[in-house]
């Protein structure tokens, strides 16, 4: 089993990533921790294999947990799971073992996705022992950096998607309709509710039929944490 530590400052979204992980074959979420100091005190208390690491943390950054991992001599691989968009930071994650980069929102397909090619990336390195041909690295390079799963499916849109994740997490318990969705964006219900599905699909939002009135119920969409 890859053990792997969920290092995320928000609780809620802490837990779901460590579900995300208990769902692949192969990992087992060995710890969760809230701050990157709990981290580097994990790391160095527990076996650990893999640190899936959010980049805004209350105490440091992600960046400041990767220099601290390595100046401690920690040389566990890491799977940044952020939503830091800046060039900058992603140039610089690469230097400090980062090995894989996933920006949020993501579905479970592509955080599988991943994590699958994490997997494989470690099988191929090690059936070669302690030496590999170059063919051998850049094969196994190929199958880490390579991607199956889109994100963010053809015809949608990443800001689009973002903002309705947005509005979800927002709505708490009560959830929003694809109307109220639709109202708050300024976009078309039948836009919003393609979204909303889509989310739902990929088991990031729950649906829930609402009855109040003759016809089909409406469903009402809400964030799972």
């Amino acid at each position: 089993m890859i053990r792997t530590l969920v290092v995320e400052d928000d609780p809620r979204i802490a837990e779901g990533h460590a579900e995300f992980v208990a769902r692949v074959p192969g990992f087992s979420a060995v710890g969760v921790v809230h701050r990157g100091k709990e981290a580097w005190d994990f790391v160095a208390q527990h076996d650990v294999d893999l640190v899936l690491l959010d980049f805004y943390l209350p105490d440091m950054t992600g960046l400041d947990v990767c220099r601290g991992l390595r100046a401690r001599g920690h040389l566990v691989d890491i799977i940044a799971i952020t939503s830091a968009r800046d060039i900058r930071v992603v140039r610089s994650v690469v230097a400090y073992g980062v090995v894989q980069y996933l920006l949020k929102p993501f579905t479970f397909a592509a955080f599988r996705d991943k994590l699958e090619r994490y997997a494989a990336f470690r099988d191929q390195l090690a059936e070669h022992g302690d030496e590999a041909a170059q063919h051998d690295v850049d094969r196994a390079f190929a199958t880490l950096r390579g991607s199956q799963h889109r994100a963010v499916p053809k015809g949608m849109s990443e800001v689009t998607l973002n903002a309705v994740v947005d509005q979800l997490r927002e709505s708490g318990e009560s959830g929003l309709s694809a109307a109220d969705v639709g109202e708050r964006l300024g976009t078309a219900r039948v836009t919003a509710r393609r979204y909303l599905e889509h989310l739902a699909d990929q088991d990031l939002a729950d649906r829930i039929p609402r009855y109040g009135g003759p016809g089909r119920p409406e469903h009402v969409y809400r964030w799972r944490t």
